[in-house]
This record gives C-alpha cells, structure tokens and sequence, in this order.
C-alpha cells in the first residue's frame, strides 16, 4: 500500500498491491470511497450483503461501514486497486461551491455498491497513478481537485448518489440489540460500537447492559465463541479458519477462552 504525504497528513489517494496467494482482513470506513479494480478479485462482506469486484469494476463505500475483505490476486498476478477518499470537509465545501444542498434524511440503501463507469471513469483512474508511489510531496490543492473531481464524476454517472454524499448527519440513535447481534464479528473497540449506534461510550455501556444484562466485553467475546462453536461443529470449519472471522486477533487466545467456556480446546470438535 502507497499513501503520498501532503503536509504531513495522508492522501485522500490511496494504492493498493498485494503478492501473496490470499489476505483477509476486516476495516472501518470513516469516509466515502470511490475505487477501481486495476486487477484481482476482492470480496466485500457488509455483515448484511456480499460483494465481488473483479478487474475492470469500479465501486462505491458509504462512509461510516464496517467491512471485512479479502483479497485475491489473480493466478500468477498481483491484486491491484486504486482508490480515493471523499472526505467530509471537502464534501461541505464542495456543496458551497457547486450548491447542492445537505441532504436532511440518511440515506437507507445499499452500504457498497457497484458503478457501471465507462470511459470517464476508467479516465479519471488512470489519472490518480502519478499521485501514488512518489517520493516527492503532492501539493494538497492539487489532491483536492481530484477529489473535486471524483465527486463530479460520480454525480454524473449516478445522481442518485447527491443523497449520500451531501448527507452530513451522524449516525442515529438505532436498535441496539438487533445491531451487535449482526455486528459482533467486527473486531473494533466500543467506542466505534457506540458511535455507529447514535451514542456515546458511556450511555453504550448503559444501555447494553440494560439489555443484555452484562458488560459489552463479556457479552461480545460469549457470542464469539458461540458462532465459533456452530461454525467449527456443524459447519466442520477448521479453528484457524474461524477465529479471525469471528472477532479474535490471536488464535491462542481464541483456543484459551473456547477451552475456558467449552471445556475443550477447538481443535477436539473437528471431525
């Protein structure tokens, strides 16, 4: 990954290159993403929907979305995208400038989705690749301009999309149960948890354990080990194939607490 600096901050530009036969892995979208498939495949799980992008696609990401993803280089090839970064800052001033107005309801469709492009598109990519890899400093009047840009691109191919980039509002208050309940895989800590649910950390822990009569920790890691027990008995999928996708970083650590709660270790479950 090459991410050019501006006055010490990152770029809204972004490079992907990735060797290796598989990485998966799990991130959280604090901004719009506009992004094309230069080659590879990637998979996109929303927790509610899949999504496959292969070479050639371009793809939008709603901000505020927790993603788990896998990357897959083609045979004998290397996964390569490119993406940029729409933040929120240059979206108000862009809805100055250009005026558009701030959307008042949140929109409720389609968290990824896939572009059809074009000429335009493929175009304005293609641009992006002399602000990737360069050791030199990008003037950050210039990046803006590509996101300027990008943002114009896009209300041109998919006008419908005025309703999600000019949609300034926070996340709102939402049922809390239902949310972790399709959630708690994403290994993020609960400030995150408690800002996508439309409160803060402590009225989170309050209201959590209103609901589910323990800590959001204890709960987290039982339900966990849970979906683990299911995936690796019924579904007879192997210990260090489960454990980074239901929310463990270690897979010690994850063998420890399934033997601590189930008496045995992961492992014996396997037929």
């Amino acid at each position: 990954m090459s991410e050019p600096k501006t006055n010490g901050k990152s770029s809204p530009i972004a490079y992907s290159c990735y060797f290796n036969r598989n990485r998966e892995g799990e991130q959280f979208a604090p901004e719009h993403v506009f992004s094309y498939q230069l080659s590879g495949t990637l998979l996109i799980n929303t927790g509610d929907s899949e999504h496959v992008f292969n070479e050639g696609d371009f793809r939008f990401i709603k901000r505020n979305q927790l993603l788990k993803f896998v990357k897959q280089p083609p045979v004998g090839g290397v996964f390569k995208s490119i993406s940029i970064y729409l933040d929120q800052p240059m979206l108000r001033d862009f809805s100055i400038v250009y005026g558009y107005k701030a959307i008042e309801e949140p929109f409720r469709g389609e968290a990824v989705m896939r572009l059809n492009g074009g000429a335009l598109c493929k175009s304005f990519m293609d641009s992006l690749m002399p602000y990737t890899g360069s050791d030199q400093a990008i003037p950050q009047q210039l990046q803006v301009l590509k996101q300027h840009e990008a943002v114009m691109i896009l209300l041109q191919s998919k006008p419908e999309l005025q309703n999600i980039l000019f949609d300034f509002t926070e996340p709102g208050k939402i049922d809390l149960e239902a949310f972790m309940n399709k959630n708690f895989h994403f290994n993020v800590q609960l400030k995150r948890f408690a800002y996508l649910t439309g409160r803060s950390l402590a009225t989170f822990k309050r209201d959590f354990e209103h609901i589910f009569h323990t800590s959001p920790s204890k709960w987290l890691q039982q339900r966990r080990l849970q979906e683990a027990h299911y995936l690796i008995k019924e579904k007879g999928r192997a210990p260090s194939d489960v454990y980074l996708e239901i929310g463990f970083e270690d897979l010690s650590h994850f063998s420890f607490a399934f033997k601590k709660m189930y008496g045995v270790p992961p492992s014996k479950l396997v037929g």
